[in-house]
């Protein structure tokens, strides 16, 4: 916890010198990723079920139109951003016979 404090100072001091920039770090620790999913919940959450030979992909991006699942919206913002998020695939064998 003393090095969140330490890395927060840091980065607040940081932004004195060069305040209309955003560092990485600034980023991760103050910049809201979700910015249009369920706003008004203080935690989104989903719980989904999986049949045997099923196959899900879900949004890690929070950009999709169809979250939780994704829609491939994580392809333009990687182009706009630079980032190389991705979503996530779960899939559950077919039960043996």
């Amino acid at each position: 916890m003393k090095t969140f404090f330490a890395l927060a100072s840091l980065c607040a001091s940081a932004s004195a010198f060069a305040p209309a920039a955003h560092s990485a770090v600034e980023t991760l620790l103050f910049d809201k990723i979700n910015t249009k999913i369920d706003l008004d919940s203080p935690k989104v959450a989903t719980m989904d079920k999986l049949s045997n030979g099923d196959k899900k992909v879900y949004c890690r991006c929070w950009q999709s139109g169809t979250f939780p699942l994704c829609d491939g919206s994580h392809m333009a913002h990687n182009k706009e951003t630079g980032d190389n998020v991705g979503p996530l695939i779960v899939s559950v064998d077919k039960a043996e016979e």
